[in-house]
């Protein structure tokens, strides 16, 4: 790509809203200059802001969307939830796997994200065994990145139990299983792909405290590269909590401050279920909480403390997950309405009298994602990539708003249907709602899912 000039009516910068803005872009995707008040270069009309990074993703569980929302015989919970999904997960071939997962990085494109995380473990073959390349169905989600055009920090998962203290894993768990060895096969393949690619990253995504031991988590750190990001599930559900303390006497999030060094390479998912000192431990620590309000919400894991999180100046980044919904905007709206429901009030999570609650929220998601990601995303400046989302200023939602009300009405009410155009690393892969191929990946989904289905 020739470097290239980008104006924008209005710009959300690191300086605070501007006018006029145009944004120098080099050859390599990356931000070279932020102007304001000048008009230069290919003009995008709308309300620019940074794309923010979707730091959690399950890409196979798009298959499922809406298909386990019938109530079953018992009390149903995210444990029955479970066994539903592993059915899903037994099913999807390669080919499978990347077709869903390129419709779903469309999808992803389309909200305003413009990185995912995925956090990947459908390592094998159906019925357990490897396949001839270790790292192919990671391998697949790296090619349905390529073939959307979004960012990617691949997160293989390390998975070897089924339950604390080194439980056998269950049947439907086969897919998921390695050992430090295979495991660190996978990784380096990874990283070798990921060399000298612009739009990739490789990290490692430790299931959870109930799937890996401290030893084998501590093995493999050692055989990674220092700068790899660390993603870890930790007390997503209170049967989570209360059968770590049955194993060893510790919370999870306990459990795993008193065995390991947390610090900012350090993505702890979901976090829900925290007492007040370890809510405060973990803030301190520097390690990103790696939200997902919707799933969790689909899910009835409960609220994150995110009031008495963000007060002690805790990290915050956004994720899909599930993809029950796949929308930054009502993630953020999530998280908001979670804290408002939960203490009775309103703007809950705003910084400070008069602030916007919208800013607030979205500024700590694109910081805390840019970091969870390992990705020089976050803030439209010099020396991160281009990768900005542009809203509709004559949508309906936002006609009249400017500046953080934009930003408040497209979180609170306006949603997907105000996102207009996207630009990745300076490459316009949404124009106009449209994405530059999402007619031959939705064709290809089709497909997958006429096969899953049969």
């Amino acid at each position: 790509m020739e470097s290239r000039n980008f104006h924008f009516s209005s710009a959300l910068t690191p300086d605070g809203w501007r006018d006029d803005v145009t944004v120098a872009v080099d050859a390599a995707g990356m931000i070279a200059a932020v102007t304001a008040g000048r008009r230069e270069g290919h003009h995008i009309k709308g309300i620019a802001l940074p794309a923010v990074p979707n730091v959690h993703s399950h890409a196979h569980q798009r298959f499922m969307l809406g298909l386990a929302e019938r109530a079953g015989p018992g009390a149903d919970s995210f444990w029955t939830w479970r066994e539903v999904m592993y059915g899903f997960a037994l099913r999807l071939s390669p080919d499978d796997l990347q077709a869903v997962a390129a419709q779903l990085y469309v999808e992803m494109l389309k909200s305003g994200f413009s990185v995912v995380g995925e956090f990947q473990y459908l390592h094998h073959q159906p019925d357990g065994s490897p396949y001839d390349n270790p790292a192919e169905m990671s391998l697949r989600c790296m090619a349905a990145a390529d073939e959307a055009g979004i960012a990617i920090t691949m997160l293989p998962t390390l998975y070897a139990h089924g339950g604390f203290g080194g439980q056998d894993p269950v049947a439907g768990q086969r897919r998921f299983i390695n050992g430090s060895e295979r495991f660190l096969a996978i990784y380096q393949r990874l990283l070798a792909e990921a060399k000298g690619h612009k739009l990739r990253r490789v990290g490692i995504s430790p299931h959870s405290l109930r799937a890996v031991t401290p030893g084998l988590l501590r093995e493999v750190i050692d055989g990674i590269e220092a700068a790899s990001p660390i993603h870890v599930h930790v007390a997503e559900q209170t049967r989570e909590v209360d059968d770590c303390i049955a194993f060893c006497g510790r919370r999870p999030v306990e459990l795993l401050m008193d065995q390991f060094d947390l610090s900012p390479r350090w993505t702890a998912i979901h976090a829900t279920h925290m007492t007040a000192d370890e809510t405060s431990k973990l803030a301190r620590s520097g390690a990103i909480a790696g939200l997902c309000p919707t799933t969790e919400a689909n899910l009835g894991d409960g609220i994150f403390p995110a009031v008495d999180f963000m007060r002690a100046q805790g990290a915050i980044a956004i994720g899909s997950d599930s993809h029950i919904s796949v929308s930054p905007a009502e993630d953020l709206r999530m998280l908001e309405y979670s804290q408002r429901l939960k203490d009775r009030t309103r703007n809950a999570l705003a910084s400070g009298p008069g602030q916007s609650t919208g800013r607030t929220l979205f500024e700590a998601a694109c910081r805390g994602g840019a970091q969870s990601m390992t990705q020089p995303v976050g803030a439209i400046a010099a020396g991160n990539r281009c990768d900005i989302i542009v809203l509709d200023e004559n949508h309906a939602s936002l006609i009249g708003r400017g500046q953080d009300a934009a930003l408040d009405t497209w979180i609170f009410s306006g949603g997907n249907a105000c996102v207009k155009d996207v630009l990745v690393a300076g490459r316009h892969v949404v124009k106009d709602r449209h994405h530059f191929n999402e007619d031959t990946i939705a064709r290809n989904f089709r497909a997958a899912i006429g096969r899953l289905q049969s």
